[in-house]
């Protein structure tokens, strides 16, 4: 289809050059028009010239065609002659018609024309009557008209006559009611008469009248320099000066240094935001009252002194400047999204109000400047405030009397509340100034969506900074928590909790705040492009996730360790302060296992607050042979019973042995978020740390079978408090190992004596239970 377009074209084209040169009167004209080559440069094989030859034509196609070209040709040909002919046909029809058309219409209109000839006459005729009465009537009322104008004028010469000598009078009741802008209109209609006939006819009047003119430029001069007259008046009086021909140019200094001293009264105060912002009369506020008076005095030094216009645009600037100054500083405050919108509002409308007057200040490009800073420092202040408020969920506990008292769980609860609520409330806020649609927040709208993403990534960044300060993992941040004892809080005691609370909250941000916040910002805070594409994005949730997963770990292991040192503690005081060279028998259980207990107490009363409850496992069997203690193993008991010193020193021998073929038991394993892993892993690094102590000391029959009991006692606690129990079982019995590895004579206690110090201890446990609770 698209080559045949082409064929078609240039054969409408030839034929309707055939056309032209046929219907042409002159023929070289029309072959010229219509592009036919002249015979210099017409082809052998142009059909169309006029110098074409038919008989060369046949012989060069005989020549170069075979006889199936030749036949194709004719073909062509004479489709050609055919289409031309009913073209012909055609357009003889269509130019018959029209020539038809065409008589038809020149009949019509002969006959509509034949009777206009007598109605134009009539017309002629009728139109000279008219103008001859006409005529008539002019002529006879010309004297009488001549008459009436001479009276006209002389009328309104004996009324300019008559102000002119009522002009005086005129001007001492203006003066006395102080409508100068009348007086000075008065006189200066009447200065043409008085430039013109002043010396003579109207010389007491010209001089009763300027005598009247000078008290008014004397009051208007008082007007100019009076500090108590508004801006306003003052310019008014300025231009009636100028009317007067009053040299006023020396006063422009003047008035712009008041004007500039005026800017100080336009207060934005937080009573202004809180007026109706579609109120525009100057009546609304004082804030708007004096804005409008500031701006009238504008346009009328703009009237006054065109040649300051320079000035009055930096004055403009200067106010919105200021402006924009007070409502930073107000944002910082907590304030609602409809006060910033009502603060950004009144501002935009000086800014819309000053545009009016000084459009070549082009106030709109510097405002959007500072209304961008302004936002910007009103979603900072608003993270701060909210980082503030989750802070003040930690510190409130501590700060408070009976400190050792506090809920970990109130304070748990308390702080997921005030990051998740607060993060909701304040996405709710900034949708609330993303919707609105009227001034400068519509410019700045790709911009405050960058500013809360960015907002939200520093946030969470200050956030984990702010819980590494309260977890005391530097100095300064040491500094700050043990500033808080002096306020009455028990640091020592709150302390570790608070690790404990900063960690299960890390776990709490990671898991349930950042998705739904990030659900929520790809919701309405996306397609922010100020900051460009190239750039990384503004909210990277997954790096914020990474964050707060190792903060959590880090502050679970950091509460393990701090929990683990003040046991440790406890342990090391009671390894280093008797001489276990000569330690007596024992006769019961040593006061040091109460004070380990009541530490473990203490942790799982505080996971028990925070952490949820996990499972148990590797529970520990008879069968698993891991036991090296007198109770769980019979054949250590036997061996340990023998009486031969040699021999209880050859089991240590055997004991090493015994560990190579004992069930594998893995010690330390991923601390988990759960109860029992907290509480075991605080056991196991205490029961290596007890391990350790021992191994530097070395003691004596007594002293090993105190360690022995002391240890056999601490298994049954042990095994109700922790998860894995397998790995507790393989530690003490490696404390007691270890003893016996440093013991001179490690001869054990037989078991029924065991058994009978650890009811007693029992016994003795249960009765001062039973005496604190009653």
């Amino acid at each position: 289809m698209g080559a045949d377009e082409p064929q078609l074209d240039d054969k409408a084209k030839r034929m309707r050059d055939l056309l032209s040169s046929f219907y042409s009167p002159d023929p070289s004209i029309s072959s010229n028009s219509t592009g036919i080559t002249s015979p210099k440069h017409a082809s052998i094989d142009d059909i169309n010239s006029s110098e074409f030859d038919p008989d060369q034509y046949m012989n060069i196609l005989v020549y170069k065609s075979n006889l199936e070209g030749l036949l194709q040709r004719h073909v062509e040909m004479a489709a050609e002659i055919k289409n031309l002919d009913t073209d012909l046909q055609m357009l003889v029809y269509e130019n018959y018609n029209k020539f038809i058309s065409a008589t038809d219409t020149i009949k019509r209109m002969k006959s509509n024309i034949s009777g206009m000839e007598t109605n134009m006459e009539q017309l002629l005729d009728k139109i000279m009557s008219v103008q001859s009465r006409s005529d008539n009537v002019n002529t006879s009322l010309f004297d009488k008209r001549e008459h009436i104008e001479k009276l006209h004028r002389t009328c309104n010469l004996l009324r300019k006559v008559q102000f002119i000598y009522d002009l005086p009078d005129r001007l001492g009741k203006c003066i006395k009611s102080e409508a100068y802008a009348d007086a000075v209109r008065f006189y200066i209609g009447a200065m043409p008469i008085f430039k013109a006939y002043g010396d003579s006819s109207f010389q007491d009047c010209k001089q009763a009248s300027e005598e009247a003119i000078a008290n008014v430029i004397r009051n208007l001069q008082g007007k100019l320099f009076s500090d108590s007259e508004s801006i306003q008046v003052r310019a008014e009086a300025a231009v009636l000066l100028k009317q007067l021909d009053f040299p006023v140019n020396n006063l422009k200094a003047q008035l712009l240094e008041k004007l500039e001293q005026s800017i100080t009264d336009i207060q934005l105060s937080p009573e202004e935001i809180n007026i109706a912002s579609g109120d525009f009369s100057p009546s609304a506020s004082p804030h708007k009252a004096t804005t409008h008076e500031f701006m009238e005095a504008v346009r009328a030094l703009l009237v006054i002194f065109p040649d300051s216009e320079k000035q009055l645009i930096k004055l403009a600037q200067d106010l919105v400047t200021k402006n924009f100054v007070i409502a930073k500083e107000y944002v910082k405050t907590r304030i609602h999204p409809a006060d910033l919108l009502g603060v950004l509002r009144v501002v935009w409308n000086d800014v819309l109000l000053i545009d009016e007057v000084l459009p070549e200040a082009t106030l709109s490009n510097h405002s959007l400047q500072a209304a961008s800073a302004v936002v910007t420092v009103y979603v900072r202040s608003t993270f701060s405030h909210l980082l503030e408020d989750i802070s003040d969920s930690f510190l409130q506990v501590l700060k408070k009397d009976g400190a050792e008292q506090y809920s970990l769980e109130a304070v748990l609860d308390a702080s997921t509340k005030a990051v998740l609520q607060g993060g909701m409330n304040i996405l709710l806020d900034f949708r609330k100034i993303l919707d609105d649609d009227s001034g400068i927040l519509v410019r700045l709208r790709e911009l405050f969506v960058d500013l809360v993403q960015e907002g939200f990534q520093d946030f969470f960044r200050q956030l984990e900074d702010q819980f590494l300060l309260f977890s005391g993992r530097n100095n300064s941040s040491a500094i700050q928590v043990h500033g808080l004892a002096a306020e009455g809080a028990i640091v020592e005691k709150a302390f570790p909790g608070l690790v404990l609370v900063l960690a299960q909250l890390s776990a709490f941000i990671e898991q349930t705040v950042i998705p739904k916040i990030t659900e929520e910002i790809a919701a309405s805070f996306s397609g922010g492009s100020v900051r460009g594409y190239e750039s990384r994005p503004a909210f990277i949730p997954g790096e914020i996730c990474r964050k707060f997963r190792s903060a959590g770990e880090k502050f679970l292991h950091l509460y393990i360790n701090m929990r683990t040192q003040r046991i440790s503690l406890i342990l090391k005081k009671r390894f280093t302060t008797p001489n276990w060279l000569k330690h007596k028998e024992p006769r019961e259980v040593h006061m040091f296992v109460d004070f380990f207990l009541q530490e473990l107490e203490a942790i799982v009363n505080e996971v028990k607050q925070i952490l949820p409850q996990g499972t148990r496992k590797h529970r520990r069997t008879d069968s698993n042979g891991s036991s090296v203690s007198s109770r769980s193993n019979p054949l250590r008991e036997e061996k340990l019973g023998r009486s031969n010193t040699q021999r209880a020193r050859s089991q240590l021998l055997e004991t090493h042995l015994a560990k190579l073929f004992k069930q594998k038991v893995e010690i330390f394993t991923k601390i988990e978020y759960t109860q029992e892993s907290v509480v075991t892993t605080v056991v196991k690094l205490c029961l290596k740390s007890l391990q350790e102590f021992v191994r530097l000391h070395t003691f004596n029959r007594s002293g090993f079978q105190q360690v022995q009991l002391d240890i056999l006692f601490l298994r049954t606690p042990f095994r109700e408090i922790v998860e894995d129990e397998a790995a507790v079982d393989f530690l003490l019995d490696e404390v007691i190992v270890a003893t016996a590895e440093r013991c001179l004579d490690p001869i054990p206690l037989e078991p029924p004596i065991l058994d009978k110090l650890i009811q007693a201890k029992l016994t003795k446990t249960k009765e001062q239970s039973t005496t604190v609770s009653s």
